[in-house]
């Protein structure tokens, strides 16, 4: 379905901007009604990461605020956790089907006293793997490539601070991250434009990184739309880089460096416990 008249309305957007015309939530409220079925659960993909960070909230805490970008209301969480719990499915088609697998595996580690698995990567690694599932090309080489981006960015982070990090998933571009000894990984044939994430990871501000993971996505966003004018592809390409200029405006220098410390901290303290527990 072609959205002429909704597309043609969107005011223009770089990535330089340092004001927004409306938020992400606005836009999607204001965007949803117009939608074919079809579309609105496509755009709805994008919007299932906050639903995960309210579930991953919930189970921490069941009187949590919820992040209101989400699909779910929370009475809508609440009502597929109590009916998982019961081993029953979820009613309602807003559920990715990939919380029952994550609020069963969380359950029953709960019952065996497994402490402090890393849920966050579990579940974003469920999500990539539900979403790139959908029918959508443009859409699901969107997820391939920020997990691809993701997974490497950390295997380098990995082998540069000697520390574990964890890759999520089980495609081609995984099993060579965990396995190669190469300072490529062997990827440079497998993945276009390689050298430029390669770069990515040998920057050493913090800051600077974000700004250049920002501009990659935004420039894969253009590339991968440039023939599709006004169809559903623009206007999720359109609400993702909303987002990172509403990251950007809300973040200064002094905020990036402060999550960068906190980064270096973690990495630090992670090598401190390993060596702790190794000995």
């Amino acid at each position: 379905m072609n959205y002429y008249y909704l597309i043609a309305g969107l005011p223009d957007i770089e990535i330089e901007d340092n004001k927004l015309t409306f938020s992400v939530a606005e836009f999607k409220e204001e965007v949803r009604p117009y939608l074919s079925t079809g579309d609105a659960r496509l755009l709805n993909l994008f919007f299932t990461k906050f639903d995960n960070q309210n579930l991953l909230r919930y189970l921490k805490d069941k009187e949590a605020k919820f992040e209101g970008c989400g699909n779910l209301e929370k009475e809508e969480l609440e009502e597929a956790f109590n009916l998982i719990e019961e081993e029953k499915n979820p009613k309602s088609r807003n559920i990715p089907s990939y919380f029952k697998v994550f609020i069963e595996e969380y359950r029953n580690a709960e019952q065996a006293n497994i402490e402090d698995p890393k849920w966050e990567n579990r579940l974003t690694e469920l999500y990539y793997q539900w979403a790139m599932k959908c029918q959508n090309q443009m859409i699901t080489s969107w997820f391939e490539f920020n997990l691809n981006l993701n997974n490497i960015l950390a295997a380098y982070a990995s082998r540069k601070h000697h520390v574990e990090v964890d890759v999520l998933g089980d495609n081609e571009v995984t099993e060579a991250l965990r396995t190669s000894r190469q300072r490529d990984f062997g990827l440079t044939v497998t993945i276009d434009d390689f050298d430029k994430f390669q770069r990515l990871a040998d920057e050493i501000d913090f800051f600077e990184r974000e700004r250049k993971i920002d501009l990659l996505k935004w420039q894969w966003l253009d590339e991968h739309t440039f023939f599709k004018y006004f169809s559903i592809e623009m206007i999720f390409a359109y609400i993702v880089k909303l987002e990172i200029i509403e990251r950007w405006v809300s973040l200064n220098h002094e905020q990036g460096v402060k999550i960068f410390r906190e980064l270096i901290n973690a990495l630090k303290e992670s090598v401190v416990n390993k060596t702790q527990f190794n000995d």
